[in-house]
């Protein structure tokens, strides 16, 4: 049976058997009638089983390309008539590529919607029409938001690993994605794992969904059975030991090392670099180019070691892939299903090997229980025990360094670093925008000048350095102040700007008239230090050198604030300013 017996397209048919794929799987050949007849599907299969082509051949009968004939009848030529939605940003790679080459031979235009690129391509390839949009949640929904995005006529929709998506906490995205989509459509859900929670969301956004569930007749497990499943309880301080031997087994190609935390996976992979492994890493931490060159690199062979976080564990379909080593224990039975999948892909044979440590043998034993593994107690295993060497056909003498005759692939360095305009990358340059934040607010030197009315900077003035830039200055910039002490000692100035601002006195030579006191303007910031002994030498008469005010502001204090004066009329006479109190001289 072939894919043209289910009444495909010719030109489908075509490009598959070119790129070697004739007979279908068990999970398309029961979803293709089905799906061909346009009834909604809830499929699940084994990972590995090609359950992308499941979805992606009747999606791709049923869109009409530029050329063909009905496209000129379209309501919205070069609107979005299908959608793939899919929780990862390599899984959404990796399904544009396979409808990429199940489509060669037609002009569907195919475009890829994920976060860490650029949105002026996307943008673009938008404006020009497209036929299928696959992306994750996150970038769709701000294309739909700026209005770039228009799913008004996609007429077929897909959720491809919905309990990720469920996991990832996406489901609020992926209601509001369907929300924007034509009430009646083909709706299509794809999984390796269903729990009940997206059975009764596929349930609430599909009509009378049938359920196919492709099993090997004699593959009864919930793992394929092509995988060998190897577990070693290993020492955290000897698992790069272990692992440098089994990446030097007999018959190895590919290798995926699979790791819980960032750090951990990006530690491993220089660990494995410095062993002399061509090794690269992918995730969250590094941008979206770096993760690409990774993949690239890997899937073209110039590197053989990818270590990853399970940001990996779905979206890498590489057939070579013979080994998948679980540097640390998974989460959950559904990590742990996800991971070793990537080996032992389109009938391939493959090798499964996990490290548990101490710590971690309950969450193993809840594994092992849910998959029925039958491995309860892993053995206990060392870089030197013998059966290490014997269960992965290690070669005797083999040790943790990969020998210099056996470093022929080319590395990561050999792959081109594609430029992608990322978005979000971490430690970039933000662009200062005017008024906002980042030029007041957060900003160290704009906060001490004017985010706080020049407030931090005049700080050790006390209350008179808060009202430069505040309020006081506009109630009080008008209102007269008394001199300060005219023959005060001199003290040590403050602050540069305040000695400044005191210094603005009367012009040298120009002495008050005898018994009366010049009026001045009140100074923002009190006087003190330089600036009373500026003033007091061009102010004081010199009659009396021995005259001090009884009231003087205290320098000890560093917040107390001078005394409001009024002005007085020019013209009055000595004896009404004498009168003032407390600025009348002390009798001796």
């Amino acid at each position: 049976m072939t894919f043209g017996d289910f009444g495909v397209r010719p030109e489908i048919v075509q490009a598959l058997a070119d790129a070697g794929i004739v007979a279908p799987f068990p999970i398309q050949a029961m979803t293709l009638p089905v799906a061909m007849a346009g009834h909604d599907i809830i499929g699940q299969a084994k990972t590995g089983t090609g359950k992308t082509l499941g979805f992606g051949v009747p999606l791709l009968h049923r869109v009409v390309a530029p050329g063909e004939p009905g496209y000129d009848e379209l309501p919205a030529p070069g609107k979005p008539q299908a959608l793939v939605i899919v929780p990862t940003r390599e899984l959404a790679v990796q399904v544009a590529k396979d409808l990429d080459a199940a489509s060669t031979k037609r002009s569907v235009r195919i475009v890829q919607l994920y976060g860490g690129r650029a949105y002026e391509p996307q943008v673009k390839a938008l404006e020009q029409g497209v036929e299928v949009v696959v992306g994750t949640p996150g970038r769709m929904i701000d294309l739909l938001k700026q209005g770039f995005l228009d799913l008004t006529r996609a007429q077929c929709v897909v959720l491809d690993e919905a309990d990720e998506m469920l996991d990832l906490g996406f489901l609020p995205d992926v209601e509001k994605l369907l929300s924007r989509t034509p009430a009646v459509r083909h709706t299509m859900l794809f999984s390796a794992t269903m729990p009940g929670a997206v059975v009764a969301m596929a349930r609430r956004y599909m009509k009378q969904p049938t359920h196919i569930r492709a099993n090997d007749p004699d593959d009864g497990g919930q793992t394929v059975k092509n995988i060998k499943q190897v577990v070693y309880r290993a020492h955290a301080l000897d698992k790069v030991e272990v692992l440098a031997r089994i990446l030097q087994s007999e018959g190895r190609g590919l290798s995926i090392v699979f790791a819980r935390t960032k750090r951990t996976a990006a530690k491993v992979a220089d660990e494995l670099a410095d062993r002399g492994f061509a090794s690269g890493a992918i995730h969250g931490d590094l941008g979206q180019g770096a993760r690409e060159q990774a993949l690239r690199a890997f899937r073209s062979g110039k590197i053989d070691v990818l270590v990853a976080t399970d940001v990996a564990a779905r979206g890498i379909d590489v057939d070579e892939v013979t080994h998948v080593v679980n540097y640390q224990c998974p989460e959950d039975e559904k990590t742990y299903l996800h991971r070793t999948g990537r080996t032992g892909r389109a009938g391939h044979k493959g090798t499964a090997v996990t490290f548990v440590d101490w710590d971690d043998l309950p969450r193993w034993s809840l594994i092992n229980k849910a998959l029925d593994l039958g491995i309860p107690e892993p053995v206990e295993t060392y870089s030197t025990s013998p059966h290490l060497y014997t269960d992965l056909n290690i070669p005797e003498g083999t040790k943790g360094r990969l020998p210099k005759s056996a470093q022929t692939r080319a590395g990561l360095d050999a792959e081109t670093l594609e430029d992608l305009g990322e978005t979000g990358k971490r430690g970039a340059a933000r662009p200062a925008q005017s008024g906002g934040r980042g030029d007041s607010a957060r900003g160290d030197s704009s906060r001490s000048d004017s985010g706080r009315g020049g407030r931090s900077g005049e700080r050790s003035g006390g209350q008179g350095g808060r009202s430069h830039g505040g309020r006081d200055s506009a109630r009080r910039d008008d209102a007269p102040r008394d001199d300060a002490p005219r023959d005060s000692a001199p003290r040590q100035a403050e602050s540069a700007p305040r000695a400044e601002r005191a210094a603005e006195g009367p012009a040298a030579g120009e002495a008050p008239a005898e018994g009366t006191r010049r009026p001045r303007t009140r100074q923002r910031t009190r006087t003190t230090g330089t600036a009373a002994s500026s003033t007091g030498s061009t102010d004081a008469p010199a009659s009396a050198p021995s005259e001090q005010p009884s009231s003087t502001p205290s320098t000890d204090g560093e917040g107390t604030r001078p005394r409001r004066r009024r002005r007085r009329p020019a013209g009055a006479s000595g004896a009404s300013e004498q009168g003032r109190s407390p600025e009348a001289p002390v009798s001796a």
